[in-house]
């Protein structure tokens, strides 16, 4: 019997560095996937802030994968509620949660932070670059 959230369609939050490549943030995601028991085929859609709309690594990741990517400006994500808010990612992007808001934000209207699969997973790759990834049920 296979249990729910390995049926599930998922949304992603993503996170990163500027600068961060495509294998890191492939990597991240991989991980991020492994540790909740999901699997790539499952995401359905993936968000980030707008600051990083230009990012190649998230730009050919989403390609790469068919994903839809949605970019969320940083007010609509500081609107979001999300359980691992940081003043540190406030300051420098102008919202307290880019991967798990986003996340949220990705898979629909109003979805609750109950939604989160996996919140906040930090990864660092071999070009030094971190990357961050959330996991959120979509909604139907």
């Amino acid at each position: 019997m296979r249990n729910s959230a390995a049926s599930a369609a998922i949304t992603l939050g993503l996170g990163c560095d500027r600068g961060t490549s495509l294998a890191t943030l492939r990597e991240a995601v991989t991980a991020a996937l492994q540790q909740a028991g999901l699997r790539m085929d499952q995401v359905v859609a993936a968000g980030s802030i707008t600051i990083k709309s230009d990012e190649a690594g998230l730009l050919a990741l989403a390609a790469e994968q068919g994903w839809t990517l949605q970019f969320f400006a940083p007010e609509v994500l500081a609107a979001v509620p999300v359980p691992n808010p940081s003043e540190t990612v406030r300051h420098y992007t102008g919202t307290p949660s880019v991967s798990e808001a986003a996340c949220l934000l990705a898979a629909g209207p109003n979805t609750p932070m109950t939604a989160l699969i996996v919140e906040k997973f930090r990864h660092r790759g071999l070009d030094g670059r971190h990357a961050t990834v959330s996991i959120a049920r979509k909604t139907p």
